[in-house]
């Protein structure tokens, strides 16, 4: 008998029901304490196969997270996008298209989110920045999550997307709402949400359009453009799905990666004064920063046919959780990877993602933890943990509550008096 043409002949070819159980996400995380589960996974059982959330596999390696990213061929997204599934009655660009498909959305949401047309929001976002700071310094019980980076990113979106900040913090409380029905499998209010934030973003495409924005820097009049274009499949009714997906996911990893970054600073005080001192060291440590606390490990691709990973068969039909956070810290990949280098060389991380499905939003996302962080080490001298960290759960990867104790820089302390 010839050779398996897929190359499973000494791959661990068990069924699900041989495999069992190898591993289950923690349900109340600490700050960091994934990291160490997934350091053992790495060491013991790199690829392993959990029941939880309907069945998944888990990659944990950056080799793993990086090929499976990268082959469009072997894994896609139109099936399964996330752990656990959620139910759906239509796909919804660009995250559930794949290429071909997914291409035509990329082609109108790129330009809109290059990095000249970004900087066009920095006096924004640094305004809205230094009005949140300045709130935190006169509360009593400041959380840098609830009283920064939660409504900070908000305002962000809200500036980007040309809509007033009222209507972004209904969309905020809609997509937190959604987040956690997700993680709670529960179907009722993911539908209900689902729905409001589909309505949600058909008034933002309809307000939009009455702008007459042009299509490179506005993201409305971009994709209304693509779906005037009879060379794509691209219609309106996918182009206001495509404003409710982007609405979720420019809002949570932007929170989390702020929150992390801030806990990070908090407590390590001698980095936080050495930037405090040299800013310029700033998007560097943001780098290394965005390393070690990746947002990201839900993210999935469903298996087109069955394939080999890591020396086991996975099925046709099983799903993959992408786990960033893990690969981030692959000591295969990275040195000391625990460790907080600033400038670390070769720093390859995979925060915003590879391949098709890259973060289009990456230049953003820097973009706003560089300026809130700015503003923050600006308008303190320090600032330090006040209480326990609360963190997210399996959803991202990142804090929901960081109590903070602020003392004001002087320039901050006379602007309040």
């Amino acid at each position: 008998m010839g050779a398996c043409p897929y190359g499973y002949d000494g791959a661990d070819a068990r069924t699900r029901a041989e495999r069992g159980t190898e591993w289950a996400p923690e349900r109340d995380e600490s700050f960091g304490s994934a990291h160490a589960q997934y350091a053992q996974l790495r060491a013991e059982n790199p690829f392993p196969w959990s029941e939880e959330y309907g069945g998944f596999w888990a990659a944990t390696t950056y080799d793993d997270v990086a090929r499976i990213t990268q082959d469009d061929y072997g894994f896609i997204t139109s099936v399964q996008n996330v752990v656990p599934h959620v139910p759906r009655s239509s796909r919804r660009p660009p995250l559930h298209f794949d290429p071909p498909e997914h291409t035509a959305y990329r082609r109108a949401i790129d330009p809109v989110l290059r990095r000249s047309v970004v900087r066009e929001h920095e006096a924004a976002f640094r305004a809205a920045a230094a009005e949140l700071v300045d709130r935190m310094l006169d509360t009593d019980d400041p959380d840098a999550v609830r009283d920064f980076a939660a409504p900070f990113v908000v305002e962000c979106f809200a500036v980007f997307l040309g809509v007033p900040a009222e209507r972004t913090r209904h969309i905020r409380e809609i997509g937190v709402r959604y987040s956690f029905a997700i993680q709670d499998m529960d179907d009722e209010v993911i539908a209900e949400c689902s729905a409001e934030l589909y309505r949600i973003a058909e008034s933002v495409y309809r307000d939009r359009l009455s702008a007459a924005a042009h299509p490179d820097r506005d993201l409305v009049a971009g994709l209304a453009a693509a779906a005037d274009d009879p060379e794509n499949h691209i219609t309106e009714q996918t182009a206001i799905a495509t404003i409710r997906q982007m609405i979720v996911a420019g809002m949570g990893a932007p929170q989390a990666s702020l929150g992390s970054a801030i806990v990070h600073l908090a407590r390590d005080q001698g980095l936080q004064q050495h930037l405090r001192l040299h800013p310029e060291d700033l998007p560097a440590a943001i780098e290394e920063l965005l390393r070690l606390h990746a947002p990201y490990r839900v993210f999935a691709r469903t298996a087109k046919h069955d394939v080999e990973v890591n020396g086991r068969l996975v099925r046709e039909g099983e799903p993959i959780a992408l786990v960033f956070p893990s690969a981030n810290r692959d000591p295969e990949v990275f040195d000391a990877p625990d460790e907080f280098v600033l400038r670390r060389k070769g720093n390859s991380h995979l925060a915003f993602g590879k391949g098709a499905h890259k973060c289009p939003a990456a230049t953003m996302g820097r973009m706003e933890l560089l300026i809130a962080l700015q503003v923050l080490l600006e308008r303190t001298t320090s600032f330090e943990p006040a209480g326990e960290v609360v963190m997210m759960n399996w959803l991202e990867y990142g804090p929901r509550s960081v109590p903070v104790r602020l003392t004001p820089s002087k320039g901050a302390a006379e602007a309040e008096a």
